[in-house]
This record gives structure tokens, C-alpha cells and sequence, in this order.
């Protein structure tokens, strides 16, 4: 199955699901969203954005685990990630994580083919699987922060 990637426009109004927890369950729970997420943020570290991320070692894996146990809650496992986020919306409190940084277009689509990448791993129904896609694709157009410079025509 091919993801399909929309583009971000600045303005407009994301509507977005949070992914089914039969994802979590079809992945192989807890022990498997961690393989699923180690693998994607692997992936990460190699990309062109990469130096959105700490380039130590250690320091990388430290977010990687963080992120790591927000994926695991969104999608229906236990809630490994409340210290994190306060007791904020997880979905609000990671889209406020990203406003520290420029992050655009270009940046999403990199983030998201990752993500499409580490998916083609793992065999399970197209539906569940196209569901949490759905939510990556929609959700992630939150974290774009960084537009292109519209031309005023009047001057």
C-alpha cells in the first residue's frame, strides 16, 4: 500500500483521529512499538533531519525513548508518557514540543517517509495499518511552522 503525503497549508484547519489501538495491538503491543519506533527513529538519525535531533548517541536515544512512549500511549498502551506532558492533551503537548523549532514542509515529508519506511516492516491488515498512517499524515501538517514568505503584490 502506498501512504499517500498531502501537503501542509498554512492556515487550514487539520482535522485528525487519533490511530485505532488494534494498531498498537497488531504491532505486538508495547514490545512491539518499541521495535517499530527504535526502527523508525533509526531511520531518523540517518536522514536529512537529522540535526533536528541530538547527534550524541546517548543524548539521541533519550529522545528516541521519550517519543517512543508517546506512540505507545496515543495508540492505546499503557500511559508511559503523562509525566511528560503534565497532564496536557498528549496530541496539544507534542505539537507545543515542536514550536521550539523551524520545521517545514520539506522537514514533514523527510519525517514522514521514515515513518513509511519503518512501516513496510510489519504485515498486518492494510486498514489498520492506512488508519495510523492517517493519523502520522494529518497530525504531523501541526508540527510545520516554518512558511514560505508570501510576496505583498503591493509593493
Amino acid at each position: 500500500m502506498a501512504f499517500k503525503i498531502t501537503p501542509t497549508v498554512q492556515g487550514e484547519e487539520v482535522p485528525y483521529k487519533n490511530p485505532s489501538p488494534e494498531f498498537y495491538e497488531a504491532v505486538g503491543g508495547e514490545e512491539g512499538m518499541r521495535k517499530l519506533m527504535y526502527s523508525f527513529y533509526d531511520l531518523i538519525y540517518e536522514s536529512d533531519i537529522a540535526n533536528f535531533f541530538p547527534q550524541d548517541k546517548a543524548e539521541f536515544d533519550k529522545v528516541k525513548e521519550k517519543n517512543t512512549k508517546f506512540f505507545i500511549q496515543r495508540c492505546g498502551g499503557p500511559k508511559v508518557y503523562e509525566d511528560e506532558s503534565g497532564g496536557m492533551d498528549l496530541n496539544e503537548y507534542m505539537i507545543r514540543v515542536h514550536d521550539d523549532f523551524s520545521i517545514a514542509e520539506k522537514a514533514r515529508v523527510e519525517w514522514l517517509g521514515c515513518m513509511r519506511e519503518a512501516l513496510k516492516n510489519y504485515d498486518m491488515d492494510e486498514a489498520i495499518k492506512q488508519d495510523f498512517w492517517d493519523y502520522v499524515e494529518a497530525f504531523s501538517k501541526l508540527t510545520v511552522n516554518d512558511f514560505p514568505k508570501r510576496e505583498n503584490p503591493y509593493f
